[in-house]
């Protein structure tokens, strides 16, 4: 059977185009997805440009962060006949999809950008042009990347700045515990080495060995919001609390969206690239709706042991655009505060200046929250640890 369309019979090239195109968008598809998809298509028919679309996703993505990008990259490559001449050529299409190139997302603009022609260069514009981790790197590309919001990165930029992401420290705050152990300056004696010391000098005491409490970090408990507006930032700040508290003895990891999902063993993976493989496995509701408050429910109750008497230092990183009754999220909220040290709001949307919390559900976090934080960019990263000790110590 011939795989072609009646006007130009180019379909599988077409097919073959639009999976490179998916490639340059950071989706995983290889030549058997592609040869599957046009075997799906042919199944389902060519009638309807929406049962190829779907037939088509169901066999080229497998990962749930993906398919918007497919959709949106679906809708702009097949809208326009002429669309995929023009990407076999690698030039820019003249074609209007669904969504406006404004609006697109960073991976969709980048995968339908010039790229090269027939194996001749493409001089990109001077904004366009690729930045990569070597001698060439300029202090000012590092100060645009690390001020840049993450929202605003395009897929190559936004792989450069998860990078520097993963390298950025997180000194968590510390308490004193019951335990003790021997120092040089402390509070009380030890007593036992007293008796030891005085044995072995025949008696007579010569020193006075010490004891001080031993200090450890305080038990940490985050829940990321993984709803749809929430999609470039989660996996960005998950492969940065991955890599910031790798050593930390007590963590739990929740995600949550219309659903509440433990991360914690996902967590436990050493690779940070192979623990958000495993969590986007994991969540099953993924760029979805955003309800804190009946996830906060499922936490109290089958999770409520994970917080460690009045110690755990819980953070909630999530814009607030909550879609629950707020009466039930101010509920749990009160609850989870009761039950912790301190409950932090990491909030993306203090990148506007002037943000106000005119939300529902921003406006319940905003109240109940002992503190709200940017993380928006790397330089708010980097600020955040110290920004937490100054909340702590308040």
């Amino acid at each position: 059977m011939l795989l072609g369309d009646s006007r130009s019979g180019k379909l599988a090239d077409n097919f073959t185009a639009f999976g490179r195109t998916l490639r340059r968008a950071g989706v995983r598809v290889d030549s058997s997805r592609i040869a599957l998809a046009a075997d799906a298509a042919l199944a389902v028919g060519l009638g309807s440009k929406a049962d190829v679309g779907a037939a088509m996703e169901a066999v080229m993505v497998n990962r749930e962060q993906d398919r918007l990008v497919f959709r949106e990259l679906f809708d702009a490559f097949f809208r326009n006949p002429e669309v995929a001449q023009k990407l076999l050529s690698q030039l820019l299409p003249s074609a209007e999809g669904k969504a406006e190139p404004s609006k697109r997302r960073p991976r969709v603009r980048e995968a339908l950008s010039p790229q090269r022609a027939f194996g001749q260069p493409v001089q990109p514009k001077p904004q366009e042009q690729k930045v990569d981790f070597d001698a060439a790197m300029t202090a000012s590309d590092l100060h645009r990347l690390k001020h840049a919001d993450f929202n605003a990165l395009s897929a190559t930029e936004y792989r450069l700045v998860e990078r520097l992401a993963r390298d950025v420290a997180l000194p968590l705050p510390q308490f004193a515990s019951r335990r003790t152990r021997s120092a040089a300056i402390g509070t009380q004696l030890h007593w036992p080495g007293v008796l030891r010391q005085a044995v072995r000098s025949g008696g007579e005491i010569m020193r006075l060995p010490l004891l001080r409490r031993r200090q450890q970090l305080l038990p940490l408990l985050v829940l990321v919001d993984v709803s749809g507006s929430m999609e470039r930032y989660a996996r960005l700040l998950l492969a940065f609390l991955h890599a910031a508290t790798r050593r930390h003895p007590r963590r739990d990891v929740f995600a949550f969206g219309t659903q509440l999902t433990d991360l914690t063993p996902a967590f436990r993976l050493a690779d940070s690239d192979e623990m958000l493989a495993h969590a986007s496995q994991a969540i099953e509701d993924f760029a979805g709706g955003t309800q804190l408050g009946a996830a906060l429910g499922t936490l109290r109750e089958q999770h409520a042991r994970r917080l460690v008497g009045r110690r755990t230092l819980v953070l909630i990183i999530s814009d607030g655009l909550d879609t629950g009754a707020p009466e039930l999220l101010e509920q749990e909220l009160v609850w989870l505060r009761r039950r912790s040290r301190r409950l932090l709001w990491l909030n993306p949307l203090l990148r506007f200046d002037g943000y106000a919390a005119l939300a529902r559900g921003a406006a319940v976090l905003q109240r109940q929250a002992h503190g709200m934080l940017a993380v928006h960019n790397v330089s708010k990263l980097e600020e955040l640890a110290g920004s937490l000790a100054a909340l702590m110590g308040r």
